[in-house]
Parts: C-alpha cells; structure tokens; sequence
C-alpha cells in the first residue's frame, strides 16, 4: 500500500469500513494459524502450512479489495447479467470431470490447480448484483406488476436448483435471504414478499426433509448427546460444545486448544470460531463479534447513506451484500453453538478457505465503491447509477 493507494483510498468515508475489515482479516489469520497447528502437521509435516497459505490469501485479499475499490459501479451495471451467467456456467462446470472437485461427499468446487474455487461464493455475489440492476432498471414493474416480481425468481429458482444439486443448502439459505431483503427494500407488495416468504420456508422444508442424511442432522441437532447420535452425526456439535465449555470466561490460551488435535473435524474452516472460544473464552468470542458486528453494520450505513442521495443501485447492492455477510455469520455460529442443524458454512474472514476471503475481499471493495460514489455525488432526487 503506497503513498498513492492511501491517498485514493478516500479515508473520510471509507475509513470506518477499511480498519474494521483489516482487523478481521488479521483476527482470522489467527484464528486460523492456532486452529489448524494439528491437521496441518499430520498432513504436512508442517504446523504452519495453512498459516502460510492463509497470508498469502491475506495479500491476494488486499489486492484484490483495492482493485476492486476503482471499478466504477456503472461498469457493474453494465456487466451484471454476464457476470451472473458466468456464475451460472461456474456451477455447472463443477459436474465436469477434472475440472470440478468433491469434497466430503460434496460437487461444489473449481479445481484451478493452485486454488479451488467454491462456485457458490461467485454465485451468490453475482445473484446480489443483478437483483439490483433488475430493481433499478424495472422498479415502476417490480412494484406494481405481478411480471416484474416473478421474473427475476425464475433465474434465481435455477441458481437455487444446481446449489441444491451439489448439494449446497446452506448456500441455498443465505443467497435466498439476501434476495428477500434485496426485494423487499426494492418495494415489492407486501403480499408478494410474504408468499415469496412462505414459499421459501416451504421449499426450505422439503429438502431438509428430501434426504436422509439430512433428517439425520435435524435429529442430532435436537438431541446431539443422544447415544446413537454423539459419536455418529452428532459428534462435530458436540465437539464443538465442549470446546465453548472448556474456553469459559477467558480461554485456556492462545494454541493451547485440545479440541482442534482431531477431536472437532473442520476445526480450521466450518468451526475455527468454536477453537477460537476454546482458547480466548467468551471474552476473546465477543471481541470477534463485535469486530463483525462493526463492518456489517457500517455497510448497512453505507447502504442507507446511498439511498439518502438516491443511489440506488449503490444501495441495493451494500445491503444485499450485508446481507450476505451477515446471514453467513448467523448460520455460522448457530451451527457452532447448537442453535441450528449442523451446515457446512464458512464464516466470513475468519474461515480458512482461500475463495471464501477473496470473494468476502471483493464484496468490502465494491461496498469502499459505494460509500466513494455517494460521496462524491453532489445531486438529489431520484438518481440511478446503472
């Protein structure tokens, strides 16, 4: 970061959202460097490989918020429906064989040799950009005809059909929740929004339902200590459990955590925010907390900001991807702590898992845009920046 880039970065109104995001990049890489000493070392002879490559996502996560930061939201606008495609064209080729890559049973990666890509991530971000351009470019249809509010459901009902295919669930819940927020600030009817909403809990229903596997971790996460449950589907709750009773008030120390020498599988991606409790206690747990509670909120201030000077592409964009970010945060840490059925879910700056940050480092970038644009946009009234 030169002179130049701090000059650019526009500190006034990108600053309270540029040190929150830095802060959790650092707190994630270590999270992620004490969580993943034992898996690391078994696999690798190395207790810090994935700390080593998780810096490097870091730099690749740095570079890619400031690129991004200097695309213009127009340029967004007029790529949206390509971006989206491609994102399309993305989770299907995860079928493909050498390209796509299975992991624990699941078809939902990229295999680019030297980094796998989650198709969902991309996914999920370029469904965010067009449900705004489509609520910019169709508002007057959105809000008063049945057409424009069914229209956009057909391609996202696709999207929500090949994550389901992978499968992806939990990718399924939050791009569909960012998508209900995204309408319903958009101005569709209220009786609209709400049969979108029952039909959604509906469908949410039948596929927990369609699967054995995942009747299976309904009842686990109603009764994990149960016997037939604590060492089956049960096992990674409760592990995760003991990890948040043994950290208590203030941890057992930084790396000094039991539960990550392979008693909790996916201690260093799904379920690092449980080590991390283990070894910093609930102290340690509220500060990481509050750290995200801080950038997703200042983003939803972005987001309102934008649409006070009527930006309203800026505006739906920040707030679809507070959304995002912030469901993926709720599922997370209900997964970790019991409150909901165990999902494979990273949560956001803190997981391992390279495609996650980057994406997570593109959406801060796109949001720095949105706060810069607002700014720096000295009209009124009803404006548009699509």
């Amino acid at each position: 970061m030169n002179a130049e880039f701090l000059q650019r970065i526009d500190w006034q109104n990108r600053q309270p959202l540029f040190f929150p995001w830095l802060a959790l990049m650092c707190l994630g890489w270590i999270m992620v460097a004490s969580a993943s000493t034992g898996i690391a070392e078994y696999y690798t002879g190395n207790p810090s490989y994935f700390a080593i490559r998780h810096a490097a996502y870091l730099v690749m996560g740095i570079l890619v918020m400031y690129a991004v930061s200097q695309i213009p939201l127009t340029a967004w606008g007029k790529a949206d429906v390509v971006f989206l495609i491609l994102s399309i064209l993305g989770l299907l080729l995860v079928f493909a064989p050498g390209i796509g890559h299975e992991v624990n049973g699941s078809q939902r990666w990229l295999n680019f040799g030297i980094i796998k890509v989650q198709a969902s991530e991309l996914a999920k971000l370029a469904a965010v950009f067009y449900v705004a351009g489509y609520l910019v470019r169709r508002q007057e249809e959105v809000q008063k005809q049945w057409s424009g509010f069914i229209k956009p459901l057909g391609i996202l009902a696709f999207i929500v059909f090949l994550l389901l295919l992978e499968p992806d669930f939990g990718a399924v819940v939050v791009l569909m929740g960012a998508v209900l927020i995204q309408l319903f600030l958009g101005g569709v009817k209220a009786g609209q929004f709400f049969l979108l909403l029952v039909a959604t809990l509906i469908l949410s229903i039948i596929v927990l339902t369609s699967e054995s596997y995942r009747v299976e971790r309904l009842m686990a996460y109603l009764d994990p200590w149960a016997p037939e449950h604590v060492y089956g589907t049960g096992y990674q709750l409760t592990q995760s459990l003991i990890a948040f009773g043994r950290g208590e008030w203030f941890g057992v120390g930084l790396g000094e955590s039991v539960q990550k020498l392979f008693y909790l599988p996916e201690a260093h991606t799904d379920f690092v925010f449980a080590i991390w409790a283990e070894e910093t206690g609930l102290a340690g747990g509220l500060i990481a907390l509050a750290a995200l509670m801080v950038a997703i909120g200042r983003i939803w201030q972005v987001s309102w900001q934008a649409q006070q000077k009527g930006l309203m592409y800026g505006a739906y964009i920040a707030a679809g991807i507070a959304s995002l970010l912030g469901l993926q945060v709720v599922i997370n840490l209900g997964v970790n702590t019991g409150l909901l059925p165990t999902k494979g879910l990273t949560l956001p700056f803190f997981s391992y898992g390279g495609s996650s940050l980057l994406i997570c480092c593109v959406m801060v970038g796109v949001v720095m845009r949105v706060a810069h644009e607002t700014a720096e946009y000295q009209g009124g009234g009803d404006h548009d920046n699509n």
